[in-house]
């Protein structure tokens, strides 16, 4: 089976690698040496790990991440390409198709269309029929508490009530899965999807 969430990880690194520390992302303001410093406190650093949802712990982490982000690059490169020590649960591979291809396919795209010009890449199928696997899941939660229906449809791959509709409308969000996860990742101003409901409903949503 192919593991997704390795494969993004090696096409990340040779971006990085393409690209140098200094590239901008969608997650301004980091370049890409502050994310990938991200990655490897994400993956490497359990005791400051948390902080990337805890704000108290906001200035230990911002500490411990710079000093990852001075490391020389392909050093730094290299620690996020050779993935998870052995004692992470990660390190076993459906734990790590399950938490990281999302994780790596987002924060790829997120050097990728960093800068102008870019284009979007063209994904073969069984990892868009992945990834699809992933908006439902991720759109639900994003969605929960939604003023208004929500439905996603990619097509060739499905549609899905992810919200149920209120007295508000619904609105529908079109695009391929790849574009569909990053929109409900929070990168909107790049995602590729189009929005269709009332205006009422689109201004709720």
């Amino acid at each position: 089976m192919t593991r997704f969430a390795r494969s993004e990880r090696q096409a990340l690194c040779d971006t990085f690698e393409l690209v140098g520390p200094d590239a901008p992302t969608l997650c301004a303001p980091w370049m890409t040496r502050d994310l990938a410093a991200h990655l490897v406190v994400r993956e490497r650093r359990p005791d400051v790990a948390p902080a990337i949802v805890l704000p108290a712990m906001k200035g230990r982490l911002e500490r411990v991440q710079n000093g990852y982000a001075a490391w020389n690059w392909p050093r730094l490169v290299n620690e996020v390409r050779t993935g998870p020590p052995a004692w992470s649960p990660t390190s076993l591979g459906p734990v790590d198709e399950a938490i990281n291809t999302a994780e790596f396919f987002v924060h790829h795209e997120d050097v990728l269309r960093g800068g102008p010009g870019w284009k979007a890449r063209k994904l073969p199928c069984d990892l868009e029929s992945a990834l699809w696997r992933l908006v439902v899941k991720v759109t639900r939660l994003q969605h929960a508490r939604a003023r208004v229906g929500v439905v996603v449809v990619a097509p060739t791959f499905g549609e899905r009530q992810v919200h149920a509709a209120t007295d508000l409308g619904t609105v529908v969000i079109t695009g391929t899965p790849a574009e569909l996860l990053l929109y409900s990742f929070g990168r909107q101003r790049v995602a590729q999807v189009d929005l269709s409901g009332s205006e009422e409903a689109l201004s709720a949503l």
